[in-house]
């Protein structure tokens, strides 16, 4: 799927998977991850470099993409969507892409940021 007069809010089912908020070490990403908790009651999921809020909002231990945070993006088709990108003149950061245990791609980063947001699609 490629050309200018398609939307890829349909072709891809496009669609914020989640926010995240790059906090300045672990501490802090608990004492925000506690503040989406306590105000909109969002359930804390930990991860090695995260803190997860229900599935909304990913709060980086310090260690997170752009410098602001980050937007993740979910698609249907990662290969289509990046090659429709691709051709809108964003480029692939290859070093972000990871794979799913049976080799899919799960996620690949762009290497433009948008407003100190790093962007990245998902599955």
């Amino acid at each position: 799927m490629t050309g200018k007069d398609i939307d890829p809010v349909e072709a891809f089912d496009l669609h914020i998977a989640h926010i995240g908020i790059n906090a300045s070490d672990e501490e802090d990403a608990k004492r925000i991850a506690g503040l989406f908790e306590t105000l909109f009651g969002l359930e804390q999921h930990a991860t090695p470099i995260s803190i997860f809020s229900d599935s909304l909002i990913e709060t980086m231990k310090g260690c997170g993409r752009g410098e602001m945070g980050h937007i993740g993006l979910h698609v249907n088709d990662i290969a289509a969507a990046e090659s429709y990108f691709t051709e809108r003149g964003l480029t692939i950061n290859e070093d972000s892409r990871a794979f799913n245990p049976d080799g899919t791609v799960k996620l690949v980063y762009f290497n433009e940021e948008i407003a100190g947001f790093a962007i990245h699609l998902c599955s």
